[in-house]
């Protein structure tokens, strides 16, 4: 239905070839995804959830010759729930990560411009990507900061993009014009593949190029 993830669904984005999945603030839209969260040790929530929440924030991964990377995935507060603090979370982990890889990537599931701005800049030097997901708009600041830390305020959603924010564009047109409730179906054209490209270099964990992607989806007939 668009809102969430389940089991069958997470098994469809790894067959795809997505190796690590992460999440945000519509993670508890399926009741199915405990299961997610207690047996896909490739499938993250938000670090910042209270500690006694199941799954874990961040994970390792290795494949073939491709050096271990750390993937952490954390949430905003600003607009949003209002979890525990994604910069004292993050702080407190960083350290311990670095000792066993220098390549971290932090996806900052987070509704403020301001707040994802001010994460890349506290995590300059220390991680190799911060990149921003959730408003569903790709923006377009991709930089490298002095420290070597990458930088993407928001990738922008992969999915339809003949619509509004993935949703059927007349039901949402509906619901501006009547203020009434809608049903907002998920659309299906157009669909596009957003996210970003990085070089880093493998000893230092700093990034050495940032180069955001866009590609069309052809459907499978």
């Amino acid at each position: 239905g668009g809102a969430g993830i389940t089991p069958a669904t997470a098994r469809e984005i790894h067959d795809a070839g997505v190796d690590v999945i992460t999440s945000g603030d519509h993670l508890w839209d399926q009741r199915e995804v405990i299961g997610l969260l207690e047996k896909d040790p490739y499938f993250v929530r938000p670090l910042n959830y209270p500690k006694d929440t199941p799954g874990h924030g961040y994970v390792f991964w290795q494949k073939g010759e491709i050096p271990q990377v750390a993937v952490v995935n954390l949430q905003g507060r600003t607009f949003m729930a209002d979890l525990e603090n994604p910069f004292l979370a993050i702080d407190a982990i960083i350290k311990e990560i670095r000792q066993q890889t220098s390549i971290v990537i932090v996806d900052f599931h987070a509704e403020a411009t301001s707040e994802k701005i001010a994460m890349g800049r506290f995590l300059d030097g220390k991680v190799s990507l911060v990149v921003g997901t959730h408003t569903h708009v790709p923006t377009a600041d991709e930089q490298i900061f002095p420290g070597g830390t990458a930088f993407l305020c928001d990738t922008g959603f992969t999915g339809p993009q003949a619509s509004v924010l993935g949703r059927e564009i007349e039901p949402v047109i509906r619901r501006f014009l009547t203020a009434q409730p809608q049903r907002f179906g998920v659309a299906q054209k157009d669909v596009m593949l957003r996210g970003v490209l990085i070089d880093v270099d493998e000893k230092t964990g700093n990034t050495r190029r940032i180069v955001r992607i866009a590609e069309s989806i052809e459907p499978q007939s």
